[in-house]
Order: structure tokens, then sequence, then C-alpha cells
């Protein structure tokens, strides 16, 4: 096996699933530049998801719809001039 290829900087890493709000912490060399405090007290580096296991289909068993970055609400802004002229006719 190659030596030195493997970083050395882990650290403990809060992951938090901005889907339904869990959050798990883990040992990561991730960079990041927010921070949470932790049940701990402490504060450590936060990583949001958009999607764990506790929010994905394939582990929860339930479809369920995720609006990431709000785009119905963008599309539904977008276009609602255009519902307006057809309910108004």
């Amino acid at each position: 096996m190659k030596k030195d290829i493997h970083p050395k900087d882990y650290r403990l890493v809060v992951f938090k699933d901005i889907s339904n709000d869990y959050a798990f912490m883990s040992k990561s060399t991730v960079k990041t530049k927010e921070t949470i405090v932790w049940e701990d007290g402490l504060e450590y580096p936060l990583v949001k998801l958009e999607i764990s296991h506790m929010s994905h289909p394939f582990y929860t068993g339930k479809m369920k719809f995720v609006d990431t970055a709000g785009r119905v609400d963008k599309f539904k802004t977008r276009y609602q001039k255009h519902l307006d002229k057809k309910e108004n006719k």
C-alpha cells in the first residue's frame, strides 16, 4: 500500500439534514465555514445535507417530495401572472 496518501486532519463534524433537521456527528476531513453548537455545548464545524438516511425513500420506505432550494415556489411565482390571467377570463 502507498504510504502517506490518507489525510491526517480528521476532526468531529456535525452533518445536518436540512429536509428534516436531523443531525449527527462523525469524524471527517471536510472543509466548511459554518459551525453549530452541539448537544454537549461545544462548537463544531457544520455540513448541511439535502438528504440523509433519515429522509431518503430507500431507507424510510416512504416516498417524500423534497423541494430543494424552493424550486416549486420559484416556479409558482414566475408563472403567477399567467395563472391570474386564466382565472380572470
